[in-house]
């Protein structure tokens, strides 16, 4: 019996130590807007161990003026589809799941002229052409729809123009684009709504308690579609 026990308990080890040396952390690449910055400061926290979060660099750059797309921040759809399009030549680039939004950047439009920035034929493309690029790498991926705006108070904001009609047509357009495709959808419109007129801290923005549920409604949603797909680590 004594010796069982020792065969029993150095197999268990042997487990043990194997399911150590093959471990491997979930790998998730998020790419978005000065929102999806804002939030990320706290994803990781709400993930909890096992969660490696990789993103565009230049945060020093983005965090300086979050109303212009440079650095981390992925900007509108044209520049993600660009970015991405040198992305996926890199070997390193192959993460357990893509996290992707853009859309505020796209809306924004002219004060004088009205002109927006991405009209809603060229979003459709970009994004239909953003899904292809990241299927052909067999990358599962995640859309996070876009947060709303009050117009009464963006209207503060004299540098450009945004109106949420704008941003519900163009969620719109991206839930056609990935229901057709089967990309499961975080609703970060809605659950950001939800917590009031008093959400912002400017004329996009939100407080940090926003911020911080932001975070952990993503972070659920990241874990449960974990726990119930048919996910692998590579």
């Amino acid at each position: 019996m004594t010796r069982i026990l020792k065969m029993v308990t150095a197999a268990a080890c042997l487990a043990a130590l194997t399911s150590f040396v093959n471990y491997k952390p979930f790998r998730l690449f998020v790419l978005g807007d000065s929102i999806s910055l804002q939030y990320g400061a706290d994803l990781g926290k709400y993930l909890g161990e096992g969660y490696i979060i990789e993103r565009k660099t230049g945060d020093s750059v983005a965090f300086k003026n979050l109303d212009i797309p440079v650095g981390s921040n992925g900007g509108d759809s044209r520049m993600v589809l660009k970015y991405l399009k040198s992305k996926v030549n890199d070997p390193s680039f192959n993460p357990d799941l893509f996290v992707l939004n853009c859309g505020l950047h796209d809306v924004k439009k002219e004060p004088v002229t009205g002109k927006i920035a991405v009209e809603e034929a060229d979003y459709r493309s970009n994004l239909e052409q953003i899904y292809k690029l990241i299927s052909q790498k067999k990358i599962p991926m995640m859309w996070v729809r876009t947060t709303g705006i009050i117009d009464s108070i963006h209207r503060r904001n004299k540098g450009f123009s945004r109106f949420n009609k704008d941003i519900k047509l163009y969620n719109h357009i991206a839930d056609e684009v990935f229901t057709a495709h089967q990309v499961p959808e975080i609703d970060l419109y809605s659950f950001t709504e939800a917590q009031g007129d008093n959400r912002f801290v400017d004329h996009a923005h939100y407080t940090p308690e926003v911020r911080k549920l932001q975070a952990a409604y993503i972070a659920g949603s990241i874990r449960l579609w974990k726990q119930t797909s048919n996910f692998k680590n590579k």
